[in-house]
């Protein structure tokens, strides 16, 4: 069976070792796309839950295995550490099992447009400057994650769709959308002092490509809530996969669009 193959695909936020990862959305999604580069961009291991209660069913011994097999079998794969793996900066320069770590690196499209590629972290004002205010944050929306299982168990006992209760919240707060409006300004300024079309990264998990300025801002978004990716067709279009259940495209377009939730079912993969 032919499966999608792309020239490059973006994930990042994973949280693997929380129990808050859709892991078997992630491994069949590993499983069933292909892709000439695989970037981690950060908090792929949540090495910082590791330090309270580690979660590690076998699903995630074979998420591992299948990125691995990837990357011996000829996938460029790139790790670009985040805060909740950022003990693994200490590893960038290196390769390691045929996986090169970073800690940022400039991509180019097949279309020979430039992005910068990080996580993104560096640029939250609240994991800066106020780390006691970031862990409260995180307790918080870990407590909405849990509450979040729950009332998704009773939806689908119920015959309904998935819904995420923490990002519906996330995108209605007042404080929580000024902050990611924030984080995006400052991120394209940072893609813009290094003389790139655009910028690639993760953290807030939220998905999206807008045209900010001369800049393209992209975000691959998370496998917690939203179970998306970003990915580069082989003619060098980006767009965002949402791997509920099929399909969705969001494809880069020219002129001042705002391509959030502007999904479609035209797929930019091709078949091999």
């Amino acid at each position: 069976m032919s499966i999608p193959s792309f020239r490059s695909i973006w994930i990042s936020d994973t949280h693997l070792g929380t129990k808050n990862l859709q892991s078997r959305q992630l491994l069949d999604f590993l499983e069933k796309t292909e892709s000439e580069f695989l970037y981690l961009t950060g908090d792929i291991l949540d090495l910082l839950q590791a330090q309270k209660r580690w979660h590690w069913p076998e699903v995630n011994d074979r998420i591992v295995k299948t990125v691995f097999d990837k990357a011996k079998n000829g996938t460029k794969v790139i790790y670009i550490p985040g805060n909740h793996d950022h003990v693994l900066r200490k590893f960038c320069g290196n390769t390691i099992n045929h996986i090169q770590i970073e800690h940022q690196v400039i991509h180019t499209t097949a279309s020979g447009r430039r992005y910068l590629v990080i996580h993104g972290d560096k640029f939250d004002p609240v994991i800066q400057n106020s780390p006691w205010l970031a862990g409260i944050g995180s307790s918080v929306y870990n407590m909405l994650l849990v509450v979040n299982r729950w009332v998704n168990l009773g939806r689908r006992a119920m015959g309904k769709e998935y819904h995420s209760l923490s990002a519906w919240l996330k995108h209605q707060v007042k404080i929580a959308v000024n902050y990611m409006g924030r984080f995006e300004e400052v991120v394209v300024q940072e893609a813009e002092a290094c003389e790139v079309d655009g910028l690639i990264c993760g953290h807030i998990h939220r998905a999206g490509i807008r045209t900010m300025g001369s800049m393209l801002y992209n975000n691959s978004g998370d496998w917690v809530e939203s179970c998306t990716a970003l990915a580069e067709s082989k003619e060098g279009h980006l767009g965002i996969i949402e791997w509920n259940k099929d399909l969705f495209w969001v494809e880069q377009l020219s002129g001042d669009q705002d391509y959030e939730h502007l999904y479609s079912k035209r797929c930019l993969a091709s078949s091999n």
